[in-house]
């Protein structure tokens, strides 16, 4: 299955690392997140991507093309310039479509963008961003069965601060909040079908708002509920709890070997 991902936005909250690089090429232990986004659609046997360009795209293009040409062993004839590589195994089977979206272009237009790539088959879509643990093949099989034109993986978002009860000024009891307690959230992660694209008028219209709102109130937009794992890279802090997690030697979103 044709697997989209966004990658054009400006990243403006992660700065420190987005004035020199696009979001999705910020490292996570010596590799992109973008790489890591599109190892997990791989280990479930998805290799065909479109990723959707913006700010910065020449970036992204550059390391593409260089990671398939430097990824491995390489021969190099000096006599006649012919270089010869070969696959070491690191390098997997990916087909990567880049496609120019606009520097300014939101969601929605992004993916309206991507319209032709996608023709008139089913298609995963996720933002360049956040990484999870979440079951592709069980998303797919929810979205199969409820015959609907989208379907989102619903998750919490990860609880950040103690949760207080006090007795007038008084702290009766502290404890650390639990994931459990915080409400669903989009984690991106979707399943759509072509009939999305209707509800996309052009460049300046966010996914998040008008085109999921319209689905929602068809009764066109079901949620695939992910207990699981998930966690997006919009600060610098969370880009370091990532790299952390990686460092420890089993990030909760590696299902590859």
């Amino acid at each position: 299955m044709k697997v989209g991902i966004l990658a054009g936005g400006l990243g403006t909250r992660l700065a420190e690392e987005t004035e020199i690089r696009p979001k999705p090429m910020v490292e996570i232990g010596g590799r992109p997140i973008l790489w890591h986004i599109m190892m997990h659609y791989y280990s479930y046997g998805h290799r065909d991507f479109a990723v959707a360009l913006g700010y910065k795209g020449d970036y992204i293009k550059r390391w593409f093309k260089d990671f398939g040409i430097l990824s491995g062993d390489m021969r190099v004839e000096t006599a006649t310039g012919q270089v010869t590589t070969s696959n070491d195994g690191d390098r997997p089977d990916w087909t990567v479509n880049l496609f120019e979206t606009g520097l300014k272009t939101m969601t929605g237009g992004r993916i309206k963008r991507l319209q032709p790539y996608f023709g008139n088959e089913t298609f995963m879509l996720t933002w360049g961003d956040g990484v999870s643990d979440v079951d592709l093949d069980a998303l797919l099989r929810f979205h199969r069965a409820h015959g609907k034109l989208a379907t989102v993986t619903a998750v919490r978002p990860p609880a950040r601060y103690g949760n207080l009860e006090f007795d007038g000024d008084a702290v009766t009891s502290f404890t650390e909040k639990s994931q459990i307690h915080e409400g669903w959230i989009n984690g991106a992660f979707f399943v759509l079908e072509p009939g999305v694209m209707n509800y996309i008028e052009g460049d300046e219209v966010m996914f998040e708002h008008a085109p999921m709102e319209r689905l929602a109130a068809d009764g066109q937009l079901m949620a695939y509920r992910h207990e699981s794992f998930w966690q997006c890279m919009d600060t610098l802090r969370e880009k370091h709890l990532l790299e952390e997690l990686w460092q420890h030697g089993n990030p909760p979103w590696k299902r590859w070997s």
